[in-house]
């Protein structure tokens, strides 16, 4: 666990944990980017340093305390980070933007918040910001981070400043309290126009003190960091390696995560369920593509590791295979992602319990959690000691958290209730949209359905919203559905369908690579997925697996028919949010021909 010197955390402010890093542990290598061919490091007063430079320039551009400032960034990186502790110690207000969403939803965004100043990631990005230049009279500046381009950010390259603006930073430094608006982060869920999060100080500062009491780290260990940074989740997790006095190690982009994994070698990393499905996948492939023993071996070995529980329990047997499956099989995710990695913390969307299991049995613990942007974001995780991590579940409330279930069923299920320091102070603009979500007593609704299990675990069942009843009467519950049918290694996402219908049924993407090598084995001539989705072999294949599943379920629970899709919902595609929810209402319509078909 953490070190004892620990436990006093003074910090206010999201921007002081830089001097709390450098006074407790200052690293020479605490933001780390791969740059010319080898991982570059900055110590703690190289950011602080800089960050004072970039703040100057901020100042020399009449930028004010309340003032927002823009930003479309991809993955994370020391210049964000510079750039975010830049505007923060200076009153300024970050709206991240997601990149992959469209001119109009920034243009909305950039109107609403009145955005003087954005900064992208890239020259693609740029312009796509750029024409908003001459339709928002607030926008000012638009700039990149791509160097020797048309529109860099050349002020990163500032290094110096007189006295007098030391003097005008220290005083503007001052003046921010721990309650002023620290962030503004859009969010669009599954329907509507972007909502406005508005973060305070306080709000973050308050999450990253409850996580620092929670994770095993020890200063000076390595972590990777991949995630989009437009999320808060990712930010807010960086923010805590920071503290932690961490060595933070920023992957370029999601093409370079296998090198930057087995050189960085880290001991920690944030990841999200669909980079450990195609992990997953990936195995799944190669036990279709191996000869018959390999095949076998590696089937063996998985349908052991789906009862991994916890290290050292079961029996002699049970844990005299599972070491001989890790040695074998289990052991190659350990060793492609650096070796040492010991943890991951999983946000998000949920995980399937069997996929956590099985990457807790080849020795890298999931640790499943939740939370919102609404909540700066962590509410509950599960942990790394002996009994405090529970498959199936997102953990036990971080401290400083309390969670209600409203109104609970006979199954103990109902609508999830928050309270804590972290809630958001509202809706940007939006009274009304507050005032549906939070109570007068200050719990906020989540709108996610769950229980407790056993009295301290959080288990989400639902999106309260997404609940439907068929016209038959039974009451469905789509995401536990979807998650039973991607236990298949043939079903990559899953849509239930039955809202005023009189029975369930489904739009199915296949697990193609899978599907392929499945083709492959057994003498099925491949075209595309275009073709292969018609072809009567496979769709017999998928309906073999849909009946096993089924066998599973309650009768009404069950899938009677499906339409296989040709290609995979994304974000970039609009059919999943930028937290990779299914957009349900989107891919009903688009499917909408094919499904009244299965009910005539």
């Amino acid at each position: 666990m953490m070190n004892k010197e620990n436990t006093s955390i003074d910090f206010m402010r999201l921007f002081d944990i830089l001097a709390y890093q450098k006074s407790k542990y200052p690293q020479q290598r605490a933001l780390n980017a791969f740059q010319s061919g080898t991982w570059k490091g900055y110590s703690i007063d190289d950011i602080q340093k800089n960050a004072d430079a970039l703040s100057c320039w901020l100042i020399d551009q009449g930028l004010q305390q309340g003032d927002r400032v823009a930003t479309v960034p991809r993955q994370g990186s020391p210049t964000w980070l510079i750039i975010d502790f830049a505007c923060q110690q200076l009153g300024l207000v970050a709206v991240p933007l997601h990149p992959g969403s469209s001119q109009d939803e920034m243009e909305f965004i950039m109107q609403e918040t009145q955005a003087k100043l954005c900064i992208a990631a890239d020259e693609g990005l740029y312009y796509k910001v750029l024409p908003l230049k001459d339709k928002l009279s607030s926008l000012q500046q638009v700039y990149h981070l791509q160097k020797n381009v048309n529109g860099y950010f050349a002020a990163l390259e500032i290094k110096s400043f007189d006295k007098t603006k030391h003097d005008l930073l220290k005083q503007r430094r001052d003046a921010v309290r721990p309650d002023d608006m620290l962030a503004i982060m859009y969010t669009s869920g599954t329907s509507g126009i972007p909502k406005g999060v508005v973060l305070s100080h306080a709000n973050v500062v308050s999450n990253i003190k409850s996580i620092l009491t929670l994770l095993p780290l020890q200063a000076g260990q390595r972590v990777l960091s991949f995630l989009p940074f437009s999320h808060i989740f990712e930010r807010s997790c960086c923010f805590v390696y920071i503290c932690f006095g961490l060595e933070v190690y920023f992957a370029t982009s999601l093409d370079t995560l296998i090198h930057d994994f087995r050189t960085v070698k880290p001991y920690l990393c944030t990841t999200v369920p669909r980079t450990l499905e195609k992990m997953y996948d990936v195995l799944q492939q190669q036990s279709m593509e191996r000869k018959y023993f390999k095949r076998k071996l590696i089937l063996w070995a998985v349908a052991i590791g789906k009862k991994y529980k916890q290290a050292g329990s079961g029996g002699f047997i049970l844990r005299l295979k599972l070491l001989f499956a890790q040695v074998l099989v289990l052991n190659i995710w350990r060793r492609k992602l650096g070796g040492k990695i010991k943890d991951m913390i999983v946000g998000a969307a949920a995980l399937q319990p069997e996929i956590a299991r099985l990457f807790s049995a080849g020795g890298i613990t999931t640790l499943s959690g939740y939370g919102m942007t609404e909540t700066s974001p962590f509410l509950s995780v599960n942990r790394t000691e002996p009994g405090m991590n529970l498959f199936g579940t997102v953990g036990i409330a971080v401290p400083g958290v309390q969670i209600k279930i409203a109104d609970p069923d006979e199954k103990g299920e109902g609508e999830i209730l928050v309270k804590g320091p972290n809630i958001m102070q509202g809706y940007y603009k939006r009274p009304d949209l507050t005032a549906e979500v939070m109570t007068a007593d200050g719990w906020l609704h989540t709108g996610d359905v769950g229980k407790m299990v056993h009295h301290r675990f959080l288990q989400i069942t639902d999106r309260k919203k997404d609940i439907f009843k068929t016209s038959a009467g039974k009451y469905i519950a789509p995401q536990p559905l979807e998650n039973h049918f991607k236990n298949s290694p043939f079903i990559l996402q899953c849509l239930i369908i039955g809202f005023n219908r009189p029975w369930v049924s489904a739009v199915l993407v296949p697990n193609f690579e899978v599907l392929h090598a499945w083709c492959e084995a057994e003498k099925i001539h491949w075209t595309s997925p275009k073709y292969m989705v018609h072809n009567i072999k496979v769709i017999a294949r998928i309906q073999k697996e849909i009946d096993y599943l089924n066998e599973q379920l309650q009768s009404h629970e069950r899938i009677r028919k499906f339409i296989l899709s040709d290609e995979e919902w994304t974000v970039e595609s609009k059919e999943l949010t930028t937290s990779f929810k299914l957009k349900r209402n989107d891919l009903a319509e688009k499917f909408e021909t094919a499904i009244d078909k299965l009910y005539m």
